[in-house]
């Protein structure tokens, strides 16, 4: 399936997605609340069968924050990436995508370790490499840590 083809069958199927066709790969940018929903849909529908998800990420954009999914298709050789915005930066939470694809499981865990970031849903959230008392989430912008060297 070709990029606007997918961008055709994804409008059908969630009118309030909003696309960025800058990259390599189709950005489909989507409400928080409606990931779980959309991923089980991209997941279980044949036309995209979006087997699996090669890339979970987040990224801090100072006012909120942007979950990232890479996902690919090995039946139909297309690949695509999901960007959900967490608005709540404080306590920010999002569904856990860990039932449909299990390789979510570990990138969850790091996400939430560096980030903050709940998942619901989640089978075992937890720390990966940082202390269960270390506060803070230095992937964060607004983290500060004494030891950091400042440029």
């Amino acid at each position: 399936m070709t990029k606007e083809e997918l961008k055709n069958n994804i409008t059908e199927l969630l009118p309030s997605t909003t696309f960025d066709e800058t990259g390599e790969f189709l950005n489909v940018i989507i409400a928080s609340d409606e990931l779980l929903p959309f991923m089980k849909t991209l997941r279980s529908k044949s036309e995209f069968d979006f087997d699996y998800l090669f890339c979970l990420t987040c990224i801090d954009l100072n006012n909120h924050l942007m979950m990232v999914y890479h996902l690919i298709s090995k039946t139909h050789n297309h690949c695509i990436v999901i960007k959900a915005k967490i608005t709540d930066t404080i306590k920010p939470e999002i569904e856990s995508v860990n039932s449909i694809w299990k390789t979510a499981e570990l990138n969850e865990d790091e996400v939430y370790d560096l980030f903050g970031v709940k998942f619901l849903n989640h089978p075992n959230l937890r720390r990966l490499f940082l202390e269960e008392d270390w506060e803070g989430y230095p992937l964060r912008k607004n983290y500060v840590d004494e030891n950091m060297i400042k440029l």
